[in-house]
């Protein structure tokens, strides 16, 4: 679950991580109250959107010429007139894509003076097995080219998933990244306490670009974005409430309610099946077979004939749809039961795409035999790769 920044400050002030001033406004009035009872000379308003990329984004509505989603404001009495542009407007980063982001809440933050500016980001190392700390002296709107063209400026330091990052591997980092005296103090103070909100909050990302010197020696998150691990949020049942629902489809929050992995894609072949892994394969074999995926969806292990018709119906949603695979490995999930609650949603929703089966497992002749007595159009295929070439055939309405 993504959170916007100004909720990520929320929990870096909880866990002492010095941010500047800053507050959420979702009018043009509420920004211009925000600024002025910040009373620094210099505001910056910031798009709120769950997508990196801000500060060279633009708005389709505005055009080249029109403000970016993070905006310096030098005259206060301008903030009203910069958030009212910003406000339901559509940004489109490198992030978003061509569709972009509808901007429902702007942030007013305090400005200040620059020194220079830094990255920094704890994140699972799947490698290490536990969380990495990663920095570089490289920050700012730049960092995803550093990280291409540069990787080597990119320092990485291995944390234990119990004891955070100690304090000598924070100095050793904050020297890397050039920091003296007092701001090298500051910086492992801040390393380490990023690493403990990463540990103790469950994430699988905590992100500061940029993390900042400032002339008058301090050293602040000027950014901050966090990611949580999904399977760590019933533990943190006030996380919940962070969950913001305009950024999410009707197709995902229909998903979220039964239980449901979904993801929605930019293909026109649906996809129902269980096990992640085999729905990345199901989804590799459509792309080798030339078609692409409108979705990733995996109904789980103990999907009941009610949950399956909830996947049908949001694969169906999608108007781009124009065939479907049914991808299922009998296990935990018995095909009979599968084939009863495709069977039932195909007559339910009255499905007029073409839908292609592969079955395997636990009572697959018995889910066979329920959809071929159902008189549904629907094409078995024996394997992944027979699976993958007839429903793409099929989206192309080819025989």
């Amino acid at each position: 679950m993504n959170i916007h920044e100004y909720q990520a400050k929320q929990l870096f002030r909880r866990f002492g991580i010095p941010i500047l001033q800053g507050e959420v406004a979702e009018t043009a009035d509420q920004a211009q109250a925000a600024a002025k009872k910040l009373g620094t000379p210099v505001v910056v308003v910031k798009s709120q959107v769950l997508a990196g990329g801000r500060g060279k984004g633009r708005f389709k509505e505005h055009g080249p010429s029109g403000p970016g989603g993070v905006v310096v404001v030098k005259d206060l009495d301008k903030v009203r007139a910069t958030a009212d542009a910003i406000l339901g407007s559509t940004l489109v980063t490198i992030q978003t894509g061509d569709k972009g982001e509808a901007v429902h809440k702007v942030y007013v933050e305090a400005g200040c003076a620059i020194e220079k500016e830094f990255y920094a980001a704890v994140t699972l190392d799947r490698e290490h097995r536990g969380p990495t700390l990663m920095a570089s002296a490289e920050g700012g709107m730049d960092i995803e080219e550093v990280a291409a063209t540069h990787p080597e400026k990119i320092f990485r330091q291995p944390c234990d998933p119990l004891l955070g990052l100690l304090p000598f591997q924070a100095r050793d980092m904050a020297r890397r990244l050039g920091l003296k005296g007092e701001s090298l103090k500051q910086g492992a103070d801040l390393l380490e306490r990023l690493v403990r909100l990463f540990i103790d909050s469950d994430c699988s990302i905590v992100e500061v670009n940029p993390l900042v010197t400032t002339k008058d020696g301090q050293v602040l998150a000027l950014d901050a974005k966090i990611t949580f691990d999904d399977n760590g949020l019933p533990r943190h049942p006030d996380f919940a409430e962070l969950r913001d629902p305009n950024a999410e489809s009707p197709e995902e929050r229909a998903a979220r309610e039964h239980d449901l992995s979904y993801i929605s894609l930019d293909g026109d072949i649906g996809c129902m099946v269980n096990g992640a892994g085999l729905a990345m394969a199901t989804m590799d074999m459509i792309k080798h077979a030339g078609g692409a995926p409108a979705n990733f969806l995996d109904v789980g292990g103990g999907a009941s004939e009610d949950r399956i018709k909830a996947a049908f119906k949001i694969i169906v949603s999608d108007e781009d749809v124009k065939a479907i695979l049914v991808n299922i490995f009998g296990g935990i999930l018995r095909c009979d039961l599968l084939a009863s609650g495709v069977v039932a949603a195909a007559r339910s929703l009255e499905l007029r795409v073409p839908i292609v089966v592969r079955l395997e497992g636990t009572n697959v002749e018995q889910g066979k035999k329920i959809i071929e007595e159902s008189g549904l159009k629907v094409t078995f295929a024996p394997d992944l790769a027979q699976a993958a070439t007839k429903v793409v055939a099929a989206a192309r309405g080819e025989a």
